[in-house]
């Protein structure tokens, strides 16, 4: 039953970064693409960005830890 919820939550997972990732090429190629989004999509992975590189040792071990969760 767990590897059933694992599967479930990694395909979520898998999903999710897939409209991440055609959200930003539609924002770029497209600027007014994403209408029914209220949000931009590229600005705020950038302010995400900012914040792990802000957070200095910190902030490099967490991008770490995330790219080891997102690739396993």
């Amino acid at each position: 039953m767990i590897d059933t919820v694992r599967g479930w939550l990694k395909q979520l997972i898998e999903f999710a970064m897939v409209l991440i990732g055609l959200g930003i090429v539609l924002q770029v190629l497209f600027p007014k693409a994403l209408i029914f989004i209220s949000s931009d999509v590229a600005a705020n992975l950038i302010g995400l960005i900012n914040q792990f590189s802000g957070a200095g040792l910190v902030g490099v071990i967490a991008v770490f830890i995330a790219i080891y969760c997102i690739r396993r």
